[in-house]
């Protein structure tokens, strides 16, 4: 009885051992967003917008928000479009990159008042 004990506690140490390298932590959705004054430039232009499926709304009334390219670490990274809320009273400026002399800057997608 007693070896079965211990062979009991040696088969869980090893398994916690093992299981404690597979915690998952999860990203963030949009881990750069641009905050307000942030200037955002690439020295090159960015890829072809990919192409989406993009499904059924979650609920009545939601918007797509196609995917967009980001700078980030030297590199453009593909961000997948999500489905939106609507907010009343605004509407949804997409992101967009425009050339300039200094390079590609980035206008992050916005909420603005409609009017």
């Amino acid at each position: 009885m007693k070896a079965l004990s211990v062979r009991t506690a040696i088969a869980t140490a090893l398994l916690c051992a093992v299981l404690s390298g597979c915690v998952v932590t999860p990203v963030p959705l949009r881990a750069t967003v641009v905050a307000p004054g942030v200037e955002v430039v690439a020295p090159t232009a960015p890829p072809p917008l990919q192409v989406e499926a993009v499904g059924v709304a979650p609920a009545p009334g939601y918007f797509w928000i196609g995917g967009a390219w980001f700078w980030e670490g030297g590199r453009y990274a593909w961000h997948p479009g999500h489905w939106q809320a609507p907010r009343p009273g605004y509407r949804w400026i997409p992101h967009a990159w425009v050339q300039t002399r200094g390079g590609w800057h980035m206008h992050p997608g916005h909420w603005v008042v409609r009017g």
